[in-house]
């Protein structure tokens, strides 16, 4: 009998190391996506205060507004700046900016954009299909028919 209790003791203690083992390794694994999610946090916390602290510091610099720009080609633009009292025409394109011209802002200043640039889209998306359905009421009502 003591040699069937010294096994079983054994067998119990050989479980017990088992599992203690998995148990420190699971202690390590979780305090290592502990640290891991604290330094993610760290960074999204850095990353939220320094938009914060670079929109502060730009509304105390130049106030700059664009007036209008138009596209000049694939990547190059043509744009008006305003900066304080002066209207710059500037030249945007391959990651440079060269400077047009300059002169004095007006003093009435244009009206903002009163037709938005979707529902002039959609009135010259109008007229192309009633265009193109004038075309079609000429042409001859049988489609398999070649012209």
């Amino acid at each position: 009998m003591s040699v069937a209790t010294t096994s079983t003791q054994n067998g119990s203690l050989d479980a017990l190391g088992n599992g203690g083992e998995t148990l420190i390794g699971m202690a390590v694994l979780g305090k290592t996506a502990a640290a891991l999610a604290l330094v993610i946090a760290i960074i999204l916390i850095c990353t939220a205060l320094l938009k914060r602290w670079n929109n502060h510091n730009s509304r105390h610099g130049a106030h700059l507004r664009i007036v209008g720009s138009t596209a000049v080609g694939n990547r190059e633009r043509i744009v008006i700046v305003e900066v304080e009292d002066t209207w710059l025409v500037v030249g945007v394109g391959g990651g440079r900016i060269t400077k047009l011209h300059e002169r004095p802002a007006p003093e009435e200043r244009p009206p903002a954009a009163s037709v938005p640039a979707s529902s002039r889209f959609s009135r010259r998306l109008a007229k192309a299909l009633a265009a193109s359905r004038r075309r079609d009421s000429s042409a001859p009502s049988d489609p398999h028919q070649t012209p």
